[in-house]
């Protein structure tokens, strides 16, 4: 790719602004300020170079954050590192250096390669969550967290990554086939003591919480809600043999008249025992269950359970699709009424009832004859049924519809009973490496565990060792202690946190970086919370997002905070592709953004990833597109150049009424997208409106006050997304201080009608150049443009707004319109065949007076003379012009 050689030198242009912005602490805002706007994105983890995605969400962040700016508020926009977490450990291992030099000589860079992109960050804010001056107040969440009983140490099986040595959260494990998010290794079960937050004290207001969040996009908010999966559904007792009841879980309690097995998941008690004494269970229970197999499998056993709707005996099975930790590892089999318990049961060759109708088939006749037990049941031989609908087979209960049967079975079986039950689990946040906050507890033999006194905190890391395993248990210096309530020997823990309760909270520091003795000023937090946009992956919807939610809660309840969620306005921006592929460092497709910023520029990446899609679409990667954005950039500092060399000095006529007409469209265009954080429909039409700039200054000679006034919205409309260059340009226009701190442009007037405007314009240019195309006209000498009589007008709003289906008879109901004969008829019959398809239109007046401002371009486009006029009511060349679509006439 070679660049262009012009005056517009990006290189010098930006590290001017970025050094005048810094000089300025232009993007700096005080403590005192009153409820600013809180603009953030996600902060990025420090992995060593920033990436296009990254160049994306903080360009979006950066471009809403100075627009919000220009309209004249307060804003906060920090930026901070997410620097704890497995990979830097494993980066600095491999070479052959400690994590903390790794970590920091990442941040060196990246803070470098952003302040390059000119994002206008308060730097005074910085954060870095692994300095001890941050990851001390981890500890201290966690002390209050424990002592207001959401933290508890617990055996559990965890998820195990053996490449990572570590656990891993159930959010952290990824897909059917079970993979570490992090390094794909497929991930096993392993049990270890481990400290759990009690996110699941929360899983309701969680749930609840989401329909509050209108701007969060749906996705995401479908995302959590599968994740916290709340189930309403009723707990009921099967009586096994020679074990007493058991109770299992079920939304579908309309269905038990339709259990024909019990089954158990392989690591229940019972199932347990019975593998202790049947060899074949044990066999299943050891090398055959496969919980993740695309199949249900189980084996027989000896014993029976008895339905207590209708006191049958039914066959137990120990089966691999019953989980332990869903539900209570006991499930009542349904297969009539369940895919995965109709497939178990044909394999098994277990008896399949049906107990449920569809509702729609089933007329007051059949719910008759279905209390008199005598309702067509569904076949469900070849698959089950899952729908709710009415009951058959059942019973007293036949005829209820499902929920009203699930009603009156939960009152009249004894032990059944409503409940509710979530997928989500308790928060582990125990992982065994080194790069990450200690976990404040000593665990002393007299004592058990024991918090760290505040005043003893940051419990600090020690010195890296490389080892196998966890490298804090290979530090006696580290591990030995005492015991801070009895002083005797103890030894500290040695699991550091979960780096997502690092990103839990951050935003929080943001507004008070600096306290000493709080994690964040509890009054500045409530007047500066919620973050007010917040941007960032796809690929956080459940952890990240998840986590911060559960920690406001919490805090809120520690009357650490007034707010109970962290984010009011979500923005989830799409993948940068190339050629159709994610950019990934293993595919060898990675753009760099600092090639690009040392050829183009930063605000040509800045502009090509702004333009090419709105926020939350993926886009693709082209050389092309870069090329394109520069080319524009270079247009523009032309453009503004040659108006400061020669001043126009035109008349205000009807092309500069166009001009002006026009920038307003524009302006409103881009108030709107960038309120909504769209930008690529604005920065598309600013660079159409730069190209009718040159346009005009081609035709004639511009008027000043039109141009300087068109070009001082560009550079501001410009400002936010492409902001080096729109301060130069802006200095070179003569106006003081900083664009960055300018007022954003308005417009004058009623634009209500403006794109009815221009598809009128945009119409006729494409009529004149079809009927020019199909005669081989070669130098037309006059273009007549006309409008369509009032009459028409008349007629067509009529058609366009009448009820009546027969819109001929409505229009010739007019004395002065059926006065036009065969004339309106014709036109009306054309209406009434097209009157789904009307729009609104302007009045003839306004289309003659919209036509006249815009014949300059039709006129310097084929070099001939324009006129537009009102056809007369009988005028022949008015017989195909309509409302909105002129008859042409080219001489």
């Amino acid at each position: 790719m070679q660049s262009e050689s012009t005056g517009y030198a990006p290189d010098a242009i930006e590290t001017k602004w970025q050094r005048a912005w810094d000089e300025a602490d232009v993007f700096h805002i005080a403590d005192d300020e009153a409820d600013p706007t809180y603009v953030l994105g996600m902060f990025p983890y420090t992995s060593g170079n920033l990436h296009m995605g990254h160049v994306r969400n903080y360009t979006i962040t950066d471009a809403y954050a100075r627009y919000r700016r220009m309209q004249g508020e307060p804003v906060l926009h920090p930026m901070g590192w997410d620097s704890f977490g497995l990979p830097a450990e494993n980066a600095a291992i491999e070479r052959d250096t400690n994590p903390e030099e790794w970590t920091l000589s990442c941040i060196e860079t990246m803070r470098e390669e952003m302040q390059a992109m000119g994002f206008g960050y308060d730097w005074d804010r910085e954060i870095t969550t692994c300095q001890p001056d941050y990851y001390r107040w981890n500890q201290w969440l966690f002390s209050r967290f424990h002592e207001a009983g959401l933290v508890e140490q617990k055996a559990s099986e965890v998820n195990w990554c053996p490449s990572c040595e570590t656990v891993l959260a159930d959010e952290q494990v990824e897909g059917d086939e079970e993979l570490c998010w992090r390094c794909d290794t497929p991930v096993t079960q392993r049990e270890l003591d481990q400290w759990f937050f009690e996110i699941t004290e929360y899983a309701d207001e969680l749930v609840d919480d989401l329909d509050r969040l209108g701007d969060w996009p749906e996705s995401v908010r479908a995302m959590q809600r599968d994740w916290i999966g709340r189930q309403h559904g009723s707990t009921v007792e099967f009586d096994v043999a020679g074990h007493g009841p058991v109770e299992v879980f079920t939304t579908r309690l309309d269905t038990i008249f339709g259990v024909t097995f019990f089954a158990l998941a392989p690591d229940h008690p019972i199932a347990q025992d019975l593998a202790a004494e049947d060899d074949d269970v044990a066999h299943f229970v050891e090398a055959v269950a496969d919980p993740d197999g695309d199949e249900p499998q189980g084996v027989a056993t000896d014993l029976t359970a008895t339905n207590p709707a209708t006191g049958e005996e039914i066959p137990v099975f120990v089966a691999d699709f019953v989980l332990s930790d869903v539900g209570t590892g006991a499930l009542m089999g349904v297969p009539g009424h369940d895919d995965r318990d109709h497939r178990f049961a044909e394999s098994m060759g277990v008896d399949i009832t049906p107990v449920v109708a569809p509702a729609d088939e089933t007329s007051e006749d059949d719910a008759a004859s279905a209390d008199a037990g005598e309702s067509d049941a569904p076949d469900v031989s070849e698959s089950a049924f899952t729908e709710d609908g009415v009951l058959v087979n059942s019973g007293e209960y036949d005829g209820l519809p499902s929920a009203e049967a699930r009603e009156q079975l939960e009152a009249d079986i004894p032990s059944a009973a409503h409940d509710v039950q979530y997928r989500l689990r308790d928060w582990g946040v125990s992982r065994q490496r080194y790069w990450g906050t200690p976990i404040p507890v000593v665990h002393c033999p007299d004592c058990g565990p024991v918090l760290v006194p505040d005043e003893d905190l940051p419990v600090e890391l020690p010195e890296f060792v490389q080892t196998t395993g966890n490298p804090l248990d290979e530090v006696e210096s580290f591990v030995e202690t005492t015991c801070p309530d009895c002083g005797g020997e103890a030894r500290r823990e040695t699991d550091t946190m979960d780096t997502f309760v690092d990103s839990s909270w951050y935003f929080l520091r943001y507004v008070s970086p600096d306290l000493t003795d709080a994690p964040f000023d509890t009054e500045q937090a409530n007047d500066w919370m919620p973050v007010d946009q917040y941007v960032g992956g796809i690929e956080h919807a459940v952890m990240h997002l998840l986590y911060s939610r559960f920690v406001t809660k919490a805090l809120s309840d520690l009357d650490l905070l007034e707010h109970r969620e962290p984010f009011d306005s979500l923005v989830t921006q799409g993948m940068v592709l190339l050629e159709g592929e994610k950019m990934s460092k293993s595919k060898g497709n990675v753009v760099s953004p600092q090639a690009i910023v040392d050829e183009y520029g930063a605000d040509t990446a800045r502009l090509f990833t702004m333009q090419a899609a709105q926020p939350e679409r993926e886009f693709n990667w082209t050389d092309e597109g870069v090329q394109s954005s520069y080319r524009f950039l270079n247009k523009l500092y032309r453009v503004v150049e040659s108006v400061t060399e020669t001043p126009p000095e035109g008349d205000h006529d009807t092309v500069a009424e166009y001009v002006e007409r026009e920038r307003d469209r524009v302006l409103a265009i881009a108030e709107d997208d960038f309120e909504s954080l769209t930008f690529n429909t604005a920065l598309r039409e600013t660079r159409e409106l730069v190209t009718l700039l040159e346009r005009y200054a081609d035709y004639t000679e511009p008027h000043a006050e039109t141009v300087e006034e068109t070009l001082s919205a560009v550079v501001r409309v410009l400002a936010p997304v492409a902001p080096h260059v729109a301060e130069e340009l802006w200095e070179t226009l003569g106006y003081d201080g900083f664009v960055a701190e300018a007022e954003w442009p308005t417009f004058d007037g009623d634009l209500s009608d403006v794109e009815i405007e221009r598809r009128v314009i945009e119409d006729t240019r494409g009529d004149v150049r079809q009927i020019v195309d199909v005669a081989d006209i070669q130098d037309p000498e006059e273009i007549q443009i006309v409008v369509a009589p009032d009459w028409k007008y008349e007629a067509y709003e009529i058609a366009r707004t009448s009820d009546s289906p027969n819109v001929i008879g409505e229009i010739m109901q007019q004395d002065h319109l059926r006065e036009r004969g065969d004339a309106a008829a014709s036109y009306g019959q054309d209406l009434q065949e097209e009157r789904q398809s009307l729009t609104e239109q302007l009045d003839p007046a306004r289309e003659v007076a919209v036509l006249s401002r815009a014949a300059w371009l039709i006129e310097s486009e084929f070099d001939a003379e324009v006129v537009v006029r009102q056809g007369g009511a009988d005028e022949d060349a008015v017989s195909k012009a309509r409302p909105g679509r002129p008859a042409i006439r080219i001489e």
